[in-house]
């Protein structure tokens, strides 16, 4: 059931129904119409209170919940979320975007998400654990490495994994992997921090190669990408190895903008300020950094950064969703942007999507989050199957996984449209794609297990 009152999930859901109906899967398998009904309502939504203490010994309540959307897969897998915004709506729209994605990464996972309207800005490393722990003294009884298994999102970082598995462990007297992001000395993988932006950059390259009968690269190219946070740091120096030059970050203030190139020494001191809560203003206007006196960059308050570049080449919104609107994707066209890739999930509007697939035909592509951004909880999973194991890969095997799920991921996405799509085209919808060969794959798994029938 999709409410009125839960836009997000709204949008999320009339994204996959739009990709199904307008191709040819419903005329050549009618059966698929069935599960619609179904997949589009959770398995089970876990609402519950958050009751801690302060450090000035004052009780705080916070609303948690855990939405467990889908198992037809595997354990429910997908993030936590600490944010004064979350509420049912926005964690029913990530949850039903999880089902699909993890489908589109080949391995074993149902699709699930959760979190808390709790702001940790500002909040001591004490108080963040006493919420953790009473966060988890609520979830705990609904999780488990073959049931549920969550990973960190906006606001949940490595201390807070650290404190949630702590307080699970001592809860359940039960040391498994049921949380993913967790420390390299104790169950964590190597590239977990990296992936979703590696796994972006990795689809990218897939989509340039194809596009261009492999005559180009990221060599050269102009990258705008949105965000500052984990996603779009790593993004932002995988590109800068490949070759291509990042033009901009961002965050809630808005945006650094810098035509020469932003650098990888630049990127990593907003990794350090950023653990500290500090602003992209703060970070930029420190005079005594060396690396941003060496190498030119503006800031620019109050603004996105789709506008504020003349040459666009590649866009990678890797920030939270609905960043890119439908004028910014007119202005990014216009700016000679030719790919547009969701590091983010659900980052462009609908109206947004509408421009990015109106010009196809002048070579613009556009890849949704669903499948340019399912390198994060692609080993998210290889870090379950290393916890089930009890071995640790390298990071060059870890590496090496996660591009082979992400151009595979790609491969999947483009013969899907081509199969399915109603018009004939060199750059096939990439949106229909992934939303078709994920829904298919979860379809499947729910006629043969009884779900639907």
């Amino acid at each position: 059931m999709v409410l009125p009152n839960e836009p997000e999930f709204q949008q999320a859901y009339k994204e996959l129904i739009n990709a199904l109906e307008d191709s040819t899967l419903f005329t050549e398998e009618p059966k698929y119409k069935k599960v619609i009904p179904v997949v589009s309502i959770p398995e089970r939504i876990i609402q519950f209170r958050v009751a801690w203490e302060n450090d000035k010994g004052e009780i705080e309540v916070n609303n948690g919940f855990r939405v467990q959307f889908n198992s037809a897969l595997g354990p429910y897998k997908g993030g936590l979320r600490f944010h004064p915004s979350v509420n049912l709506s926005i964690l029913k729209f990530l949850g039903f975007e999880q089902i699909f994605k993890n489908a589109l990464t080949g391995l074993s996972m149902g699709g699930g998400k959760g979190g808390c309207d709790f702001n940790p800005k500002g909040r001591s490393d004490a108080e963040i654990r006493r919420f953790c722990v009473a966060f988890m003294r609520q979830l705990a009884r609904y999780i488990g490495q073959d049931t549920d298994v969550p990973a960190g999102d906006i606001g949940v970082g490595g201390r807070e994994i650290g404190f949630l598995f702590g307080a699970y462990k001592q809860m359940q007297n039960n040391w498994s992997g049921v949380l993913t992001g967790k420390g390299l000395n104790w169950g964590g993988s190597l590239i977990r921090p990296e992936a979703t932006g590696y796994g972006v950059v990795y689809y990218v390259e897939k989509m340039i190669e194809k596009a261009t009968g492999g005559k180009e690269s990221f060599k050269g190219k102009k990258v705008a990408i949105s965000g500052s946070g984990n996603v779009a740091q790593y993004a932002a120096l995988k590109v800068i190895e490949l070759g291509g030059t990042v033009v901009s970050l961002s965050d809630s203030k808005g945006s650094i903008i810098s035509t020469e190139g932003i650098t990888a020494e630049q990127v990593y001191e907003i990794a350090d300020a950023k653990i500290k809560f500090k602003s992209l203003e703060e970070i930029v206007g420190n005079t005594a950094s060396a690396a941003f006196t060496k190498n030119k960059v503006e800031y620019k308050a109050g603004a996105r950064p789709w506008t504020l570049v003349e040459q666009i080449d590649i866009a990678l919104p890797s920030a939270t969703q609905n960043e890119v609107s439908g004028e910014e994707a007119k202005a990014l066209v216009k700016a000679g942007c030719k790919f547009i890739a969701e590091g983010s999930n659900m980052g462009s509007t609908a109206e947004a999507i509408d421009v990015f697939e109106e010009n196809r035909a002048n070579q613009v592509w556009y890849a949704p989050g669903k499948a340019a951004n399912c390198g994060g909880v692609a080993v998210s999973g290889l870090e379950m199957a290393q916890n089930s194991q009890r071995v640790s890969w390298t990071a060059e095997e870890v590496d090496n996984k996660l591009k082979n799920i992400m151009y595979t991921c790609f491969e999947n996405c483009y013969e899907t449209a081509q199969k399915y799509s109603k018009e004939k085209s060199d750059l096939p919808s990439l949106l229909k794609g992934a939303n078709i060969a994920g829904f298919i794959k979860v379809a499947d798994a729910m006629f043969d297990q009884g779900d639907v029938f």
